[in-house]
């Protein structure tokens, strides 16, 4: 080239003769290669000119021909840089080359190529906690398949993905290449797990209406205990914490706060990468109450006085999204019944800031006309169709409603086998029909579960029980459970079918087994085998009729009480009166109960009340006859935003029938657990000679108690106090233990060495209690001094107890 350079410098512009010449020295210079007196290389290929050949260099398995498929030119096209740079990367997309180079010759191109290797084996190591089988399905490299370091990289992040969805955020991933003959690899990720990432502490900010525990019992996520191992919940994952939020805010909705909003649900990750602090913030708004609510329908025929009868939100009482949506359904579903197929309700709210009300119109017309094609249910790899259709008030070929739709979902939703659940909508065969497709991503159903603590009647009290809530996807319910102490044992095994016939009641069975040693307030030892069969259904918005049938076997034994003994003797230990304590006798009995829940939260409240009442009716067979009943009435007011007033009555009755007495162990006992201050079985009729409790057939109790925040303690610790006052009674004491009964002084004796002590007085105590809910459960200390007494009552100042399920 330079001695072609110094040739073409020789040549001066001036004349015909120069230019030819310069014209012939270019063309020749473009059109022939010359070489370089130096190395004797042939020049490149200039831009612009010719690609006459394209040639193709390092490929093993890759066809040349393939190779130019991804070119961006062909030959005889110009020589372009910017199509050389667009070739490059269109062969680097491909993911079959680790290097890609185009170079320039005298006739055209050289295209180099190094092949990425072909992958033998892909492998794990280190992965303790997550499954080999789980870690292939997520990974894109396989074997047979070419390797790329882009998806090497891509892999990684899924494995990582994978670890953080088990609550593992310090999880790391290396992978290794093993370079093998033929240009092939083995590839091997190299995994250090890390310790599981669990919630260290949940806290709110914002919350005045509600405490911290409170709110806590309305979520999902959990903080992390000291029985971690069993549970998952309390392990940190963003989805879950996104659910809780929709919950937190659907809690403050229900309960009267219809402008609260969750802003924010933020996760914090420790230094160390141990554990989550996640806080949610929350903007409680005004309580408001329902104002007026009336019904407008521009429907004529529409019977308005039929729709009111169907109004679950009713003036006065607090404003409860759940209500309002119920209502507007229950409204729907008049509408139609009336036959307007394509009826549509929709309630119109209108806030009232001064008086704190909001006023509720439910406007009553006709929407458009579109038909159900087909429901599809996809995602339920477990849970059958039906599970999931039965919980639509709609099936294919019913008129389309967008809110039944939409309470459908929630339905779907409360389940609780599922993740998520969404409902997409697409248009059908024709322009009035419509397609739903239900998307599911189910979540674990079972659920072991244990619990322990410390009472002082009982000692060591402890339980452990298997449950599952969608057995074999059939959505039935199903749990072992085993629980005992040194003085008593019980075995229960219970089934649910949620909705028996496909209808809204729920039925199932229970078999049991309970065994009681004898002790200082227990005068014999008790077993009891049997079951029982029972159906519930509601008959109004939070009301519900609950109805059952028991079978048992009961048998006493290791009688030790001189009123049992004296008993026993007088009826003869193979005596044939149900009353005796004759051993084995068979109970056949009948249950009835109704329950009305009104509380704004299920195990914390501070607002709303709670009814219950109930009656047995023993002898339907069997060898015992008597008719029980029950009561008891909850009530919680809230004096501020963290006092809470709560009052408490109950009572119940026995009575034998048929010329039959009610048998010992069928009689109440009461004592610490419905008045503080006195010991187990610390009340009621009693052997004054022995101590012995002897159980008495009439009861009452009635409690009043100020819960409230303890100063100076942070809300996160779940710790709180209690005043209390107790009031009750228990009296009536069994016919036989009557006519067995002499009349005799304190101290005194009888000839049937029983001294019967009976008496309707009121006894009545005062106390403080401390409760936490702790990491082991709800614990409860109670310090209580009796106040009215008999002289025969047991008492005791101190009690501890606690109990929990992990």
């Amino acid at each position: 080239m330079r001695k072609q350079t110094q040739s073409m410098q020789m040549l001066k512009p001036g004349g015909r003769r120069n230019t030819l010449a310069v014209a012939v020295a270019t063309a020749i210079a473009v059109m022939a290669p010359v070489q370089s007196p130096i190395t004797g290389a042939t020049p490149a290929l200039a831009q612009g000119s010719i690609v006459r050949d394209i040639g193709v260099a390092g490929n093993r398995r890759v066809d040349s021909a393939t190779i130019r498929t991804y070119l961006r030119f062909n030959p005889g096209d110009a020589y372009d840089p910017a199509k050389v740079d667009a070739s490059i990367r269109s062969l680097f997309a491909t993911g079959l080359f680790a290097d890609v180079s185009i170079t320039r010759t005298a006739t055209g191109v050289l295209v180099t190529v190094r092949e990425n290797p072909v992958i033998n084996l892909v492998a794990f190591e280190g992965n303790r906690e997550v499954e080999k089988a789980t870690l292939e399905g997520e990974v894109q490299l396989k074997p047979r398949a070419v390797y790329t370091r882009t998806r090497v990289q891509s892999d990684v992040q899924r494995i990582l993905d994978v670890y953080r969805r088990q609550g593992r955020f310090a999880a790391k991933v290396e992978p290794k290449l093993i370079e093998l003959d033929d240009g092939r690899v083995n590839v091997v990720f190299e995994i250090d797990e890390g310790a599981a990432t669990k919630v260290k502490s949940i806290s709110f900010t914002g919350n005045r209406n509600f405490t911290d525990s409170q709110l806590r019992d309305v979520i999902t996520t959990t903080q992390s205990g000291l029985f971690d191992f069993i549970k998952g919940t309390n392990i940190y994952d963003p989805d879950r914490v996104s659910l809780d939020r929709e919950l937190l805010r659907q809690y403050y909705m229900k309960n009267g706060y219809a402008d609260a909003r969750i802003t924010g649900g933020t996760a914090e990750l420790d230094r160390d990468g141990s554990g989550f602090f996640i806080n949610f913030v929350v903007e409680e708004g005004p309580l408001y109450r329902f104002g007026t609510v009336t019904v407008d329908t521009k429907l004529a025929s529409v019977n308005t006085a039929a729709l009111q009868g169907e109004i679950l939100t009713r003036s006065g009482a607090l404003f409860d999204a759940t209500a309002l949506e119920k209502t507007t359904e229950r409204l729907t579903l008049m509408v139609a019944e009336q036959g307007y197929s394509f009826g549509r309700v929709r309630p119109q709210t209108a806030r009232d800031p001064a008086g704190q009300a909001i006023n509720v119109v439910y406007l009553v017309d006709e929407g458009p006309r579109v038909y159900i094609e087909r429901i599809n249910i996809n995602g339920n790899l477990r849970t059958q169709d039906y599970v999931v259709r039965r919980e639509f008030r709609l099936a294919e070929g019913d008129a389309f409603n967008p809110l039944m739709v939409e309470r459908a979902k929630k339905r779907v939703q409360a389940l609780g086998f599922f993740k998520t659940v969404e409902i997409k909508r697409r248009p059908g065969g024709g322009p009035d029909r419509v397609v739903l497709d239900v998307d599911l991503v189910e979540q674990s159903t079972g659920e072991l579960s244990f619990g322990a603590g410390y009472s002082t009647s009982e000692g060591v009290i402890g339980d452990v029980s298997l449950t599952e809530r969608n057995l074999l996807g059939r959505g039935q319910f199903v749990r072992l459970r085993l629980a005992g102490s040194l003085e008593r044992g019980q075995v229960d095994f219970s089934f649910t079918e949620p909705r028996f016939l496909d209808r809204n009641i729920s039925a199932g069975f229970d078999i049991f087994y309970k065994g009681t040693q004898r002790s200082s307030s227990q005068p014999f030892a008790t077993q009891k085998v049997g079951g029982s069969v029972r159906l519930a259904f509601p008959l109004a918005e939070s009301l519900w009729m609950n109805t059952s049938y028991t079978l048992s076997q009961d048998e006493i034994s290791d009688v030790q009480s001189t009123a049992s003994r004296a008993i026993k003797q007088a009826c003869g230990w193979t005596g044939t009166a149900t009353s005796c304590l004759d051993g084995k006798s068979l109970t056949s009995s009948v249950g009835l109960g109704l329950t009305y829940d009104a509380r704004n939260h299920p195990t914390t409240p501070t607002r709303g009340f709670y009814l219950s009442a109930g009656v047995d009716f023993a002898g339907l067979g069997g060898d015992v006859q008597y008719v029980r009943g029950q009561g008891e009435a909850r009530g919680y007011y809230p004096v501020t935003e963290k006092i809470t007033l709560v009052g408490r009555v109950a009572g119940g009755h026995i009575q034998g029938w048929g010329g039959e007495d009610v048998r010992l162990l069928d009689l109440f006992y009461k004592g610490s657990e419905t008045i503080r201050g006195f010991g187990r079985s610390g009340i009621g009729p009693r052997d004054y000679l022995t101590g012995d409790a002897i159980g008495g057939q009439t009861y009452w109790t009635a409690t009043a108690e100020v819960r409230f925040p303890l100063p100076l303690v942070p809300d996160e610790l779940g710790m709180s106090g209690a005043v209390f006052a107790d009031a009750g009674s228990l009296f009536g004491a069994s016919g036989f233990a009557k006519d067995l009964n002499t009349q005799c002084g304190l101290g005194g004796s009888s000839a049937n060495g029983i001294c019967l002590k009976d008496d309707s007085s009121i006894r009545s105590s005062v106390g403080v209690s401390l409760l936490w809910n702790s990491p082991l459960g709800p614990l409860r200390m109670d310090l209580a001094k009796a106040l009215t007494k008999e002289t025969y009552d047991k008492t005791q100042v101190f009690r501890f107890g606690a109990s929990t399920k992990f």
